[in-house]
């Protein structure tokens, strides 16, 4: 989960956050429907009224978010792939999967089953609207999530790479030719055309007088536009990397200090004077923890003299770590997924080196060159 993303529960495993930018959407959803939907729908209620059904029908809303984000996870787990997170943020949710799904028929699967999820959420909505409809508050509720669970499920089923009817694309595409890098291509064509569509319909809506609604489906059409660059950067550095492994990057000159010396030192002979980002801590020869910067930035300043690095180390257990024979796409994956720069290499229970971001990426720009 980004570092910035607010743990809130863990679901079959998987944790779920939220992001910063999520609390401005919630404060926004619930504006509009407290003071343009309800009062439109629903008039002679309270003020009050208006604002906690407004609020209590937004959570659920975001519920039902995490709902659709944890049908693509639950699916992807029983593919065997890793979910490390969902985190909702300002344009709804994403699940955070460390790989590719290994075939079309998986790809589908994981695609079609958050809109399915949509499906069933808004029939279910719909059954509870007719049930309540004596109760105005909880009927404008469950009216309001039957509506918009449709409209998310359609919305994500539009074939515009990387919604999920992009993927679902893709994956028959990937099935027909056999090839994921052509399939990804050709979705990632047919989504920037609708990128454009978005952007060219918000601005006619805009200039005909309907800014609020132009604004956000340009903004909508930018955003997957942005997406579908860095998905066909992501699949064309899978596809580069495919092949290699970490052992063919990893600088296998580990730096290791002793625990009992104090964070000053360790700044002084490793960080400043050897420019290390990161030192593996030894307690009787044997790797206790791993030091970044970041774990010297939480101590102040002027503990550095008193503080062994025994005490400011992530144990050795709890640091994310690789193998040499590791899929080196996988491993620059994983680095993303956890919001880490470097990892020790292990093997056996023995530091065989250290892995970072910059050396993936240099390597990265080499074989881009040989390629070219």
């Amino acid at each position: 989960m980004n570092k910035k993303s607010i743990n809130i529960l863990t679901i079959f495993g998987i944790p779920i956050g939220l992001d910063p930018s999520w609390f401005l959407v919630f404060a926004l959803v619930t504006l509009v429907l407290a003071l343009g939907y309800f009062p439109v729908e629903f008039k002679q209620w309270s003020k009050f009224a208006y604002w906690s059904v407004a609020a209590a029908t937004s959570l659920l809303f975001f519920a039902s978010v995490i709902l659709h984000e944890l049908g693509h996870s639950i699916a992807a787990q029983k593919y065997k792939l890793v979910v490390k997170s969902i985190t909702l943020y300002v344009f709804g949710g994403s699940s955070v999967i460390t790989s590719e799904a290994s075939n079309p028929l998986s790809e589908f699967v994981i695609a079609i089953i958050g809109p399915l999820t949509s499906l069933a959420l808004a029939a279910i909505f719909y059954g509870l609207e007719h049930l309540f409809i004596s109760i105005p508050t909880v009927y404008a509720t469950f009216k309001y999530l039957a509506l918009i669970n449709a409209i998310l499920a359609v919305f994500n089923l539009i074939p515009g790479f990387p919604l999920d009817g992009g993927r679902v694309f893709r994956a028959i595409i990937w099935g027909i030719t056999r090839n994921l890098r052509r399939a990804t291509e050709i979705a990632s064509l047919l989504g920037y055309g609708i990128s454009f569509v978005f952007i060219l319909l918000g601005v006619w809506r805009f200039l005909r007088g309907d800014w609020i609604n132009g604004l956000w489906i340009s903004f909508t059409g930018w955003f997957l536009e942005y997406a579908v660059v860095g998905e066909l950067q992501h699949q064309r550095t899978h596809h580069i990397l495919s092949g290699h492994t970490v052992d063919q990057v990893m600088n296998r000159e580990c730096v290791t200090a002793g625990s009992d010396l104090t964070i000053q030192e360790l700044v002084d002979h490793y960080f400043i004077d050897k420019g290390m980002r990161c030192v593996v801590i030894i307690h009787q020869d044997k790797p206790a923890g791993f030091i970044t910067l970041h774990n010297i930035r939480q101590i102040a300043r002027d503990r550095w003299s008193v503080t062994k690095a025994a005490e400011v180390m992530t144990p050795m257990e709890k640091v994310i770590n690789t193998h040499p024979k590791a899929e080196l796409a996988n491993a620059l994956e994983q680095m993303g997924a956890d919001g880490v720069n470097q990892m020790p290499v292990i093997e056996n229970g023995h530091i065989e080196g250290m892995l970072s971001r910059e050396d993936i990426t240099s390597y990265l720009h080499m074989l881009q060159k040989l390629e070219d």
